[in-house]
């Protein structure tokens, strides 16, 4: 394959990796809240909380009381719905004791008497029914998962009254239904705290009107409440919101064009390096030419080893392929060890001894010249003595 069509096949796969990248930039559905929200089925949103509190009653002589004894008792259960993010409905039980001081005798609840007022008790009982507005969603927007919600709320209902029952010694004995039925109308603040998706604590802060006698409306009492409650919330408690197509931005190709001119003049100057290195004279190098054979000896010795006599029985075959070529047989000892006497006979023995396996290997004598060398065989040092314990074979030029 002609390099400029590599170059092209690495150009044509860069791009079609650029478009495929591309390609899969996609259009998206995601749920957008700017969009509003859908209401959910009637089984969703539905909730159930319990609470207990205190009340403060406004009466007109109440506070003679001292500041701890003007307070009472109140509860409720309530159960509701959430129709939207923003408004609810819910209806409950309220249980609800007053306290009351009067120098009248006919109040209903008397029980005894209080530093010089006739001292009042009642409690009521009764059923309620309000509507709920989500301030937090409203003002805010609806988002799922907020901790804190403000729910303001108002509404009303009855309530029926349970009076001190005394016997006919004036003996307290229970307590008994009393005379009067108040309607009820209230409104209040519940600070509510999310603690995961279907249980939240909140804070209720409620102001309630009670009518006395309702049916002539001659009386009205105002009772300041403040509740601590739980509630639970069953099934789908969040709302979802419209869902939307996101289209990805037009992306802009300019960095990649730059990626592909950079990739294209490194390939052109790869290309052109490959060229000049293949353009580039070859080099000749004289090797100098070495021994047609080195046969290596032991410190001190000059016998021949077992393989070493094969190695001169393939030189003798070449000898005897070449009649008329003449060979010089040398024998070396190194100059660093040993005494001169001592050296000269190694050369000496060493190279008849060479020459003495050639002979029995079929060589004419008339090839073998046979000499002593005084010197190294090699000058690399005291080092390397080794390489100089030999004997070599070389042709005469």
């Amino acid at each position: 394959m002609k390099k400029s069509s590599i170059i092209g096949l690495v150009a044509a796969l860069f791009m079609g990796q650029s478009a495929m990248a591309q390609s899969t930039q996609e259009i998206t559905y995601v749920e957008d809240p700017t969009q509003g929200y859908l209401f959910n089925s009637f089984d969703n949103n539905w909730f159930i909380s319990a609470e207990a509190g205190v009340n403060y009653h406004f009466d007109s002589n109440n506070g003679e009381r001292s500041f701890m004894k003007r307070f009472s008792p109140n509860a409720g259960l309530w159960v509701g719905k959430w129709f939207s993010p923003i408004i609810g409905l819910r209806a409950g039980f309220n249980y609800t004791a007053l306290k009351s001081l009067s120098h009248a005798t006919n109040e209903p609840g008397y029980i005894g008497t209080y530093k010089g007022w006739n001292d009042f008790k009642r409690n009521e009982f009764g059923g309620n029914v309000d509507v709920m507005v989500n301030l937090t969603n409203w003002w805010c927007g609806y988002r799922p998962g907020r901790i804190y919600n403000g729910i303001f709320y108002g509404g009303g209902g009855m309530q029926v009254q349970y009076v001190p029952k005394f016997d006919s010694r004036n003996n307290r004995d229970g307590w008994k239904k009393g005379g009067n039925t108040n309607l009820t109308a209230h409104v209040g603040l519940i600070n509510n705290f999310a603690l995961t998706k279907n249980f939240s604590i909140y804070l209720d802060v409620r102001g309630m009107l009670l009518t006395d006698e309702w049916i002539n409306a001659n009386k009205k009492k105002m009772d300041l409440q403040a509740y601590v409650g739980v509630t639970y919330n069953f099934n789908k408690t969040d709302w979802s919101a419209p869902i939307v197509p996101v289209i990805p931005e037009i992306p802009n190709c300019d960095a990649i064009e730059a990626r592909l001119q950079a990739a294209n003049a490194r390939l052109a100057d790869v290309e052109r390096q490959l060229r000049d290195c293949l353009n580039r004279p070859v080099e000749k190098v004289e090797v100098e030419e070495g021994p047609l054979c080195t046969i290596y000896y032991t410190i001190g010795r000059s016998n021949i080893s077992r393989v070493d006599r094969k190695v001169l029985g393939a030189v003798a075959e070449l000898m005897k392929q070449n009649p008329n070529q003449k060979y010089t047989v040398t024998g070396w000892a190194d100059n660093y060890t040993g005494s001169e006497q001592v050296n000269i006979r190694l050369r000496n023995a060493r190279a008849k001894g060479v020459e003495k396996v050639l002979l029995q290997n079929g060589v004419n004598p008339s090839q073998l010249d046979v000499t002593t060398n005084n010197g190294n065989l090699n000058d690399m040092g005291e080092k390397f003595v080794s390489l100089d314990r030999a004997v070599t074979i070389e042709e005469n030029k």
